[in-house]
């Protein structure tokens, strides 16, 4: 027997296979150093914090920037509505004392004023209710155009007022006509979209629920003559809390009138 080559053969496999570990070694250390974590979906993020939301409604791929005024109200246009003292003020507003109180239920619902609005109101078929606030004794309306509402715009708004015995007493009305759609239709930020800004900016709260998707306008700039109003994402929280996100840019919008938010 060779002892010589078999010590030979031996050496060569043992460097062989030293070659061949540090080989993997190598391979499996860079691998773990470059490799990318992978992002977790937002999906995932909002289930890891028992966030959960409605079915996300469909809505169409490209809108545009509005621009709109206040309409200034004559005596003309409120020749067909009998039953209260009008006084227009200023023009572009309307003050309204009922002849007749206008008693509601002890459960109010917005088709409680249903027949109400379109019989007595200018333009009443284009207002959706708001919210009612027991405590300063009103209901609001904003306006709408082609279903999406003006958010918390003052010239777009229809105020009724309450008293103790939940009687509606009298109204403040407002109207913004449309002057022209501005520039090219732009690409919509789906809603996920806008929910992912809110989770991001940390408004979102673990365990809470998105209730409502609506798609509406808000104000971007006011003009002497006119506004531009831009396509604007609502999302309602455990069905009281509103927030909006610009549709078209992704960014948060603080809007509020003064009011409670609460859609009740």
């Amino acid at each position: 027997m060779d002892w010589s080559r078999i010590k030979t053969i031996f050496i060569l496999t043992f460097l062989v296979l030293d070659v061949y570990l540090v080989y993997q070694f190598i391979n499996t250390r860079d691998a773990a150093q470059y490799e990318i974590p992978k992002e977790t979906t937002l999906e995932e993020k909002l289930k890891n914090d028992d966030i959960s939301y409605v079915e996300v409604p469909e809505a169409k791929n490209k809108e545009q920037y509005l621009s709109v005024r206040a309409k200034v109200f004559t005596a003309e246009d409120m020749e067909k509505f009998k039953g209260q003292s009008i006084s227009l003020g200023d023009g572009t507003s309307i003050e309204a004392k009922l002849d007749k109180r206008l008693q509601l239920t002890g459960n109010f619902e917005p088709a409680d004023l249903s027949a109400f609005l379109k019989a007595n109101i200018f333009a009443g078929d284009q207002y959706k209710f708001w919210s009612k606030n027991d405590e300063a004794g009103t209901i609001t309306y904003y306006q709408e155009y082609e279903k999406k509402t003006f958010y918390y715009n003052s010239n777009a708004k229809l105020t009724f007022f309450l008293n103790e015995d939940q009687e509606v007493t009298s109204y403040r009305q407002t109207y913004l006509e449309i002057v022209d759609e501005l520039s090219e239709a732009e690409e919509l930020l789906p809603p996920l979209r806008a929910v992912d800004t809110l989770y991001k900016k940390g408004l979102l709260k673990p365990k809470s629920k998105i209730t409502d998707f609506e798609l509406g306008y808000s104000t971007l700039v006011s003009l002497t003559a006119s506004h531009v109003v831009t396509p604007t994402w609502r999302i309602e929280v455990n069905g009281k809390e509103n927030m909006f996100v610009h549709a078209f840019e992704g960014r948060v919008i603080p809007l509020t009138d003064g009011e409670n938010n609460t859609t009740e």
